[in-house]
């Protein structure tokens, strides 16, 4: 399916359709339903019976085939889960051994007779050696085969392969139309959930973090040291990597910039008051400094740092950020 937010950008492609290159590169903001718009296209690449507007038909054999994830000419790569582990702190990948698979079957005969599709997502998520790999398909590809990379994070893609793709933006949704999806499909709190996700709507839903979060935004609120210590130790227990907290952290930050600046908040807006409480007593120049640090440690964010360590150090750094000394 497409989004109705993204109905524009298939008109687009669609009206170049007998056009297509071997490869195209779908980017924009992660949870706005590039993977979706990808599925379709991949969809009515193997169709069979398309329509006049280049959709798939949805009846024939093919789009029987790929709706029920067996269509012998369509090629996932994605980063896998090891059955029985959790994914935990890791960082998954997309690996060589995986794209070294896909490579050598796309170079034989087709099964159905059409096109050979292949889908990376998210592309960034290759690493080098697979990243390569693929680069050299896409250098010189094989007949009838067409790659299609989604990509929520464009400048992390070798520069070769963002060459050798037809790139395709996909802008996020309305704020309207992002609303109007969440409580379509029952979301509570759509509001401060939407706000918190910048926009994306697809996000996928984690009740247990969302209340983790609160308890952590009542701590920056009015920290404490002991419950500092405390929230650190029940952090850890929880086994999510370091990311996930600073990705919370630097979005109270930023919007405690925003209010020194008498600007609403974007991620925060239930907190508005408790954000520019802290504003009221804190100066920029210290701000940017545990920004800084912050900054520095996002590289780190899936490392095997005792993340709790991490926690401590900083959520110490804000309490003398928040007295002000």
């Amino acid at each position: 399916m497409i989004y109705p937010w993204h109905q524009p950008q298939w008109r687009q492609l669609a009206a170049h359709w007998q056009n297509r290159p071997n490869a195209w590169l779908f980017t924009g903001r992660q949870n706005t339903g590039k993977t979706a718009f990808a599925r379709f296209t991949a969809q009515a690449l193997l169709c069979e019976s398309p329509t006049e507007g280049c959709e798939p038909c949805g009846v024939c054999a093919s789009c029987h085939l790929f709706a029920q994830n067996s269509h012998p000419d369509f090629y996932e790569l994605t980063p896998e889960i090891p059955d029985g582990e959790a994914v935990g702190r890791k960082l998954l990948q997309i690996k060589i051994d995986a794209v070294r698979a896909v490579v050598e079957d796309i170079y034989l005969t087709s099964v159905r007779g059409g096109l050979r599709v292949v889908l990376v997502h998210p592309a960034e998520n290759m690493n080098v050696q697979a990243a390569n790999g693929l680069l050299k398909a896409l250098e010189e590809p094989p007949a009838h085969v067409v790659f299609l990379l989604v990509t929520h994070a464009r400048d992390k893609l070798l520069p070769t392969i963002k060459s050798r793709c037809r790139q395709l933006v996909l802008p996020p949704p309305s704020r309207e139309a992002a609303l109007d999806y969440l409580r379509g499909e029952g979301v509570e709190q759509a509001e401060a959930l939407l706000a918190f996700h910048s926009g994306a709507p697809l996000f996928e839903a984690a009740p247990e973090l969302d209340g983790v979060r609160r308890e952590l935004l009542d701590l920056l609120a009015a920290p404490r040291l002991l419950a500092i210590l405390d929230f650190a130790a029940a952090f850890d227990k929880l086994k999510q990597p370091l990311a996930v907290f600073i990705d919370w952290m630097q979005k109270w930050l930023l919007d405690v910039g925003l209010a020194q600046q008498g600007m609403p908040p974007l991620y925060y807006p239930e907190y508005a008051q408790k954000l520019a409480d802290t504003a009221a007593k804190t100066d920029a120049g210290r701000l940017f400094a545990l920004t800084g640090r912050l900054n520095a440690l996002s590289p780190y964010g899936y490392h095997t740092l005792s993340v709790k360590m991490q926690l401590e150090f900083l959520l110490t750094e804000y309490l003398e950020f928040w007295q002000n000394k």
